[in-house]
């Protein structure tokens, strides 16, 4: 069985994605296309809480998500991708990312808040 950075590759490769005319995969959160060495795949529900569904995302769209919401929030409340659109913060951000160009990955903070909701 495949362990480690392995099962994460399978598990991008037949997660859910949607293909652009130049055959890059687009972000599920940002609708972008996704560059090659900043495509992350992201668990809607948190594989410490079980889950296997993928979706793949930009890296920094997959970090701001980790850095805004808790892997129990994430299971509980944001466990599809409509719902991670409907949060107020992370709405903001995407319409903030989406005038950046593709290869765009600056640091990401957290959120000094996360957990305190």
């Amino acid at each position: 069985m495949a362990k480690g950075r392995i099962k994460r590759l399978q598990a991008a490769r037949s997660g859910s994605y949607v293909v652009a005319p130049e055959g890059q995969p687009i972000c599920v959160l940002c609708d972008r296309p996704i560059p090659p060495g900043l495509k992350d795949a992201h668990h809607l529900v948190p594989k410490s809480r079980g889950g296997v569904a993928t979706v793949l995302m930009h890296r920094i769209c997959h970090k701001h998500i980790h850095a805004v919401l808790t892997e129990t929030e994430l299971a509980r409340h944001y466990a599809t991708v409509a719902a991670l659109q409907a949060h107020p913060v992370v709405a903001t951000f995407v319409q903030w990312v989406k005038d950046k160009p593709i290869d765009f990955n600056p640091p990401v903070r957290r959120n000094r808040h996360k957990g305190l909701r």
